[in-house]
């Protein structure tokens, strides 16, 4: 009986941990997402906001770092993601 309420109590302890500690990891991934953002580099002026690119600075293979750093824009994204899910989950 003791470890039953014992194992529940932990579990609870996880929660509020979770529950404590969630705002604080939604912004740091914010902040890093937008980061990562921000750093990408394109090949688009501002006309290209506009229509007025040429098309071929549009089409360009991601080598290196901007390879990296667009995969690691797309991981940041699907983890904030989650965790706003699971944000909505525990509230």
């Amino acid at each position: 009986m003791t470890l039953i309420v014992l194992e529940s109590r932990a579990r609870l302890f996880g929660m509020v941990l979770l529950q404590t500690a969630l705002p604080y990891i939604q912004i740091g991934l914010s902040v890093l997402l937008i980061t990562a953002i921000l750093l990408q580099r394109t090949g688009a002026s501002m006309g290209g906001a506009f229509g007025a690119d040429n098309f071929s600075s549009g089409f360009h293979t991601r080598r290196g770092l901007e390879r990296t750093l667009f995969h690691a824009t797309i991981a940041l994204g699907i983890l904030f993601a989650l965790s706003a899910l699971i944000n909505l989950i525990i509230n």
